[in-house]
This record gives structure tokens, sequence and C-alpha cells, in this order.
């Protein structure tokens, strides 16, 4: 089953490969946000999100996380920042540092895809997981 996925991503590059990904595995693409506003607006759109710490706007990333899953989304963090997540945001999946390889994204994506469809899923190597 295709799921809707946001990519909340500022850099250009990093979107692009991430939005080849979700079309490469037949996901559609809700689209890509750079900034809180964008990324929140899509909220009640999305089924996962593949989520920066700092955007357009600074660190809003683990806020955009908590919200989104607030709203049912299964967000999965990946950043150069690990360390601004803490032990984790509450409700999302855990945390892969950048840089990603295409085929880690790829493994990203399907996990968050499976969790998000309540099955168990095969974490990424490199993947951190929240509680």
């Amino acid at each position: 089953m295709a799921c809707r996925i946001l990519i909340v991503e500022d850099q250009p590059l990093i979107a692009m490969g991430l939005e080849d990904a979700v079309y490469g595995l037949g996901h559609v693409l809700v689209g890509i946000a750079a900034c809180k506003v964008d990324a929140l607006a899509w909220a009640d759109e999305t089924d996962v999100a593949l989520v920066d710490v700092f955007l357009l706007d600074g660190p809003t990333g683990p806020e955009i996380g908590r919200i989104l899953a607030q709203h049912g989304v299964s967000v999965l963090f990946m950043t150069g920042n690990p360390e601004e997540l803490g032990d984790g945001i509450i409700g999302t999946l855990g945390v892969i540092s950048k840089p990603v390889l295409d085929a880690e994204a790829i493994e990203a994506i399907r996990y968050a895809v499976d969790r998000h469809e309540e099955h168990r899923g095969t974490p990424p190597a490199r993947l951190v997981e929240f509680s």
C-alpha cells in the first residue's frame, strides 16, 4: 500500500534524494517542507514524515516531529544533529544520523512505512530507536 510521505528538509539536494527514494518505493510525496509552518500545513495529509532538526526557521524539527506524531504520523528523524533530540521525542520512531546513503534512506522509509502500518519492520543498522 502506498503511504503519503512528507519530507521536512531545508537542503534541496538531500530533499531531492529522499524524494527519489519515496517515488522509487511507490509512495506518494505529500510535499517538501523547509520550515515548521509548511510542515504542519500537511499534517492531516501525511502518514510518514522524514524530519531534519535544523530547518530554515531554526531547530524546529523536534517540535514538528512531536506535533506530527500527535496527528498519527509516523515520524523518523534524519539529522546531522541527533544529540539535539536527547533521549527521543515522545511518539516518534527514532533517528538516523546524516549523511544517509541512498540505500539507508530506502531502508529507513521502508521501516517507517512498516511501523505506520503497524508491522514491526527491520530498522536500518544505524537507526537509533526511541522508546
